[in-house]
């Protein structure tokens, strides 16, 4: 479903009149954000895509420490490419989450408080996220370029080998979002796919 059609809370476009909201996420704010609030991140997050969560799941299985503490952390989907000359970093933009859904709820389990992507998630890892208290968030699809803008710092963290699919650790400021999941099981796709059919929206967690 393409977010830009769908904009019931503001008429001045994706990026104009976003919530600003400080990650990682501060004590209780979490219960103030609602399914299809706009929002503007600013902050650190982790990052990773289909590689990380299979080393971060393989290093759980054998019990063994992460190379990260993800208690209260958003984790953004996301396989960078190179930056060029000057650039803090390529093209950023999200990942289709479902990918990551088998690895979701392990990582929950760990204090992971957000996720960032495109796309809907699994209905096992809506319930994680309503039983474990997480949100579940997504940005533009199709417009990496202009979301690196947002992106002022790169570290790589663990997974060199795995290139983009490396975990690192972005610094952004005001980098867009939109809230999918909220912590009272609300889907925004649900919501929307309501609407434009005319019928009264009901949760289905």
């Amino acid at each position: 479903m393409d977010l830009e059609m769908h904009r019931p809370r503001s008429d001045k476009g994706f990026f104009e009149n976003l919530r600003p909201i400080a990650i990682p996420f501060e004590e209780n704010i979490l219960q103030t954000l609602k399914a299809g609030d706009l929002i503007s991140l600013t902050g650190s997050l982790y990052t990773g895509r289909d590689q990380t969560h299979r080393r971060l799941v393989a290093l759980l299985d054998q019990g063994k420490k992460l190379p990260v503490d993800l208690r209260g952390q958003l984790l953004y989907y996301v396989g960078p490419s190179p930056a060029r000359e000057g650039q803090v970093i390529g093209a950023a933009g999200p990942t289709t989450s479902y990918r990551m859904d088998a690895y979701t709820p392990r990582l929950l389990e760990l204090g992971l408080k957000g996720t960032l992507g495109k796309g809907s998630r699994s209905m096992p890892v809506r319930q994680a996220m309503k039983k474990l208290g997480a949100v579940y968030l997504a940005t533009v699809g199709g417009a990496g370029a202009l979301l690196s803008k947002s992106i002022v710092k790169s570290e790589l963290v663990a997974f060199e080998d795995a290139g983009p699919e490396a975990l690192f650790l972005f610094e952004v400021v005001n980098f867009p979002a939109v809230v999918i999941n909220d912590l009272e099981g609300n889907d925004y796709y649900e919501m929307v796919r309501a609407e434009s059919l005319g019928v009264q929206y009901e949760k289905t967690i």
